[in-house]
């Protein structure tokens, strides 16, 4: 058998994202982190078919797994929207250099909408991700946090903050029934626990980031840097979508 030429082979990125199934389980999880039991519903297959193809994607280093910190029987999967980015800038090159992407930048677009970003104690994630949503959006989007079991703001994820630039010294935890009855546009887990054991306050959209807690971390203050850094990353996609237009609620 002949060898193509590299320039007429197949970019590896096509070749595993082109199947149905597994150009489904992207679409899927760049909206959020999810299960296999939910993705098997959502796509109505059956569970070693998605397993299987999930397995593929994570061989691609697409998608990644992380044990949930509530139930360590399950695994949340998380689309890596960063090599997905390199990826396709590369594909676009490889079928003529005009159509090189450049990688995502912060939208010129202002961003809109209320996010409210939810874990256990409202002590470190959901405040890191709402500090770094509201200084990237200069406050253009209504951002709030809070807990379902609300503790001290932990001193490193202060510390954190400022060394990102962002002054969180006055962050108070809130308990989430202080928002019962205001409707948000994106809620958004970052907690296992409050995701799996809380029902979800009502919101155009909802999401679950899979974030490790980095005060139960041994490492200490590099591990909430280790946050703060896939937080940072996790938001600034999420602008994105903040910027986009917004349909119509149904009546």
């Amino acid at each position: 058998m002949v060898a193509l030429p590299a320039r007429t082979q197949t970019p590896a990125f096509l070749r595993v994202a082109g199947h149905p199934l597994r150009w489904q389980l992207l679409t899927e999880l760049a909206a959020g982190d999810r299960r296999v039991q939910e993705l098997t519903t959502l796509l109505h297959q059956p569970q070693n078919l998605v397993s299987y193809h999930l397995a593929q994607l994570r061989a691609a280093g697409l998608v990644t797994g992380r044990r949930s910190s509530a139930d360590g029987r399950d695994t949340y999967y998380r689309l890596d929207l960063a090599r997905c980015a390199t990826h396709l800038t590369a594909t676009g090159g490889a079928l003529h250099p005009a159509l090189g992407l450049t990688p995502p930048t912060t939208p010129t677009v202002t961003a809109s909408g209320q996010v409210l970003f939810l874990c256990t104690g409202n002590s470190s994630r959901s405040q890191m991700a709402e500090a770094l949503l509201r200084h990237r959006t200069s406050g253009s989007v209504t951002v709030f946090s809070a807990g379902s079991q609300p503790k001290p703001v932990q001193p490193h994820a202060i510390a954190v903050m400022a060394a990102h630039g962002i002054d969180m010294s006055t962050a108070q935890p809130k308990h989430l029934d202080v928002f019962t009855g205001t409707h948000f546009d994106h809620v958004i887990t970052v907690c296992d626990r409050i995701r799996e054991t809380r029902p979800q306050l009502p919101a155009r959209h909802t999401a679950h980031w899979s974030i490790p807690d980095p005060a139960r971390d041994p490492d200490g203050y590099p591990a909430f840097e280790r946050v703060a850094a896939e937080l940072a990353e996790r938001v600034g996609f999420l602008i994105h979508t903040l910027t986009q237009p917004q349909p119509p609620e149904a009546p």
